[in-house]
């Protein structure tokens, strides 16, 4: 227990004597257990009040959500939103899209340095976690690609180990409160009045206890900004006459009239069709918010709405957008109106427009940049069919195509005056179309063949080619049949599933793309690895059965042929999804 104590000081040097006497105390009863992950690694857990308090893998300790709980403090800590925790529950690690920015900036921290990861409105941590990159990487990464490596978190097992409580509700610290207040004159752009609190009043914290996943997810969207913008909606105007308009409305008519501008700027100039189902935090986190004139940001709280989902509801009504629980407790808008009449109207405000432009025509040139090739299959001349066509002029090795094949079978027959006098729909069978076409077992059997098995059975003898040409280049002739992509789903530990999707490359797919876009279609982990068996290619894998959304993808967005595709069958029944 001592030199437990002092392996805990020195991973832990913010804790007190004090709070290492709680954290393991001299005289209560500690239990220790050895469980083994589902990669095989052996971990020793640390029990205490028959919580577990610690848990060390390859001799580096780590504190559990219950310790964390108690010292909050103990880790630099990250903030992200409430809907995420269901996904690192389930294994997911972090990605950096999913972090969220304070005024104050991200705590400082080196790569491989251990994290808290809270909700937002809420200090207590609910996973740890290691960060895969420093803070400033972080930053120069645009805020995208993995952030920190999860390890433990609150609905894991480990959690449920100990007496499966809910996190508890920690106001954030006051220290963050004035960095906000040192960040300009943010106070007089949220018109607030003199000597009023920049922390929020308790009672607006997020309370996870008390929220169903979809209200978190909506309240969450709320708390994304907290500063005011002018209304500028249909029509440009001077800067003057933009602050005189401003003067005479209340704050919360102006946060509506932001919340419209924002609105309206994302659906013109940021969203495409090929982005939809689009998650609605995700829309408000990365596409409204973006559309801020600079200095400013988005407050739900401060509008008329209250909250992010009934803003969304209101213009559903208008029919601009359309907005379905696609999963337990997450919304989605599946579709837009971008012939609306408002939409239509709606004017860029200035100092927009040239950079929306240039973003819309990189967002075409990326929607142009695939093309599905054209694949016709091909077919050898083998050594044992050159009695067959050698009359045509060919010999072995020559590729045909499947019509120059029929041609030439045609021909020999009708040149052979093979065709049957009695019954035109069979052909007789020569000494060639014997030794060529027929088993040694059906020779003495077989005198006869129907046109239609006198070609299949030709095709099947040759040596399958194929040849593929991509837009814009030369066409490439390959042997064999080409492999289609290969879908497949995996079982992991805790009956996780897993989809794996191999030969992109052979249909001109960049498995990178690939996987960056169904991550952010359905905001799950993808990760590319070495296909098994194949020199030079790599898979695609990708949290849950994901098969719907792929076979959405590469059906109609790349309008890949279905035939080139293997394993849509295995895509989950409708309503039966987990």
């Amino acid at each position: 227990r001592r030199k437990l104590r002092s392996e805990v000081a020195a991973a832990f040097p913010t804790l007190s004597t004090e709070q290492l006497a709680e954290l393991v105390p001299n005289k209560e009863e500690l239990n220790v257990i050895k469980i083994h992950s589902h990669k095989g690694e052996a971990i020793t857990v640390y029990m205490n009040h028959r919580n577990p308090i610690l848990f060390e893998v390859e001799k580096v300790l780590y504190p559990t959500v219950y310790t964390l709980w108690v010292y909050p403090d103990l880790l630099p800590a990250f903030a992200t939103w409430p809907p995420v925790l269901q996904k690192l529950a389930g294994g997911a690690d972090l990605m950096l899209p999913g972090v969220v920015v304070p005024p104050s900036g991200l705590p400082h921290v080196q790569r491989g340095t251990l994290c808290a990861v809270t909700l937002l409105g809420n200090r207590a941590p609910v996973a740890v976690g290691v960060a895969t990159m420093s803070t400033e990487e972080m930053l120069a990464a645009g805020m995208k690609g993995k952030g920190f490596a999860v390890l433990h978190t609150h609905l894991d097992h480990l959690w449920e180990y100990g007496d499966k409580s809910s996190p508890p509700t920690l106001a954030p610290l006051e220290t963050d409160c004035a960095a906000k207040e040192s960040a300009g004159d943010e106070e007089e752009l949220q018109g607030k009045e003199p000597g009023s609190s920049c922390c929020p009043e308790p009672q607006q914290h997020v309370d996870i206890r008390d929220l169903s996943l979809k209200d978190r997810d909506r309240d969450t969207c709320a708390e994304l900004g907290k500063e005011e913008l002018p209304e500028n909606r249909a029509e440009g105007g001077s800067m003057e006459e933009q602050q005189e308009a401003e003067d005479s409305r209340t704050p919360q008519e102006q946060m509506d009239a932001l919340f419209n501008q924002c609105f309206f700027h994302a659906l013109k100039c940021k969203v495409k069709k090929s982005d939809l189902p689009l998650l609605t935090s995700t829309f408000l986190g990365s596409h409204m918010v973006s559309c801020c004139p600079a200095g400013k940001q988005l407050d739900i709280k401060k509008s008329s709405y209250k909250k992010f989902s009934k803003f969304l509801q209101c213009m559903q009504h208008q029919r601009i957008l359309q907005v379905k629980e696609l999963s337990k407790g997450v919304e989605s808008i599946v579709e837009v109106d971008w012939k609306h009449p408002d939409i239509k109207a709606f004017a860029v405000p200035e100092g927009f427009s040239s950079a929306s432009a240039a973003q819309d025509s990189k967002s075409e040139d990326r929607e142009q940049v695939y093309h599905a090739p054209e694949i016709i299959p091909l077919y050898g001349v083998s050594t044992k069919m050159i009695p067959l066509f050698q009359e045509s002029g060919h010999r072995k090795g020559s590729i045909l195509s499947s019509s120059e094949v029929r041609n030439i079978i045609i021909n020999y027959v009708k040149s052979n005056e093979l065709v049957d006098e009695t019954n035109k729909n069979f052909v007789k069978v020569n000494a060639i179309l014997c030794d060529c076409l027929l088993d040694k077992s059906e020779q003495d059997e077989i005198s006869h063949l129907k046109w239609d098995e006198l070609l299949s059975r030709c095709l099947e003898r040759l040596q399958p080619f194929h040849q593929v040409t991509f837009s814009g280049q030369e066409p490439v002739v390959r042997k064999g049949n080409i492999e289609p992509i290969d879908i497949s789903i995996a079982q992991r530990s805790s009956n996780k599933k897993v989809t794996i999707i191999k030969n992109l490359e052979l249909y001109g797919l960049d498995p990178q793309c690939v996987a960056n876009t169904l991550q952010q279609k359905v905001q799950a982990s993808a990760t590319i690895s070495p296909a098994a068996g194949a020199k030079d290619r790599v898979q695609v894998q990708i949290q849950g059965n994901q098969i719907h959304h792929l076979a959405k993808m590469l059906l109609e967005e790349y309008q890949l042929p279905r035939k080139y595709i293997q394993g849509l069958e295995k895509a989950p029944k409708l309503g039966h999804r987990k």
